[in-house]
């Protein structure tokens, strides 16, 4: 079986952009909710620090779309590279 390398980057960009915006506007709206997570994908991810607002959550969402897209591209690439 062969993984879709455009679906797994797709769904990875989605999923893991939403999961910084949810994460992020929560944390402006809860102060304190998710800061551990926040500080790492502060330090993964320049122009965004947690609490900073919604720019800055928006920024960091992007970087996620980019970087989660990669990344799922590549895994699916290297799964169907290896499972020959």
């Amino acid at each position: 079986m062969k993984l879709s390398i455009k679906g797994l980057a797709i769904t990875a960009a989605i999923v893991w952009s939403f999961a910084i915006l949810i994460v992020g506007s929560a944390n402006i709206l809860f102060p304190g909710y998710g800061i551990n997570f926040l500080e790492v994908v502060g330090s993964l991810y320049p122009g965004y620090q947690p609490g900073a607002g919604l720019s800055s959550v928006i920024i960091a969402a992007l970087y996620g779309v980019v970087d989660a897209g990669i990344a799922g591209a590549i895994f699916a690439w290297l799964y169907n590279f290896f499972s020959k």
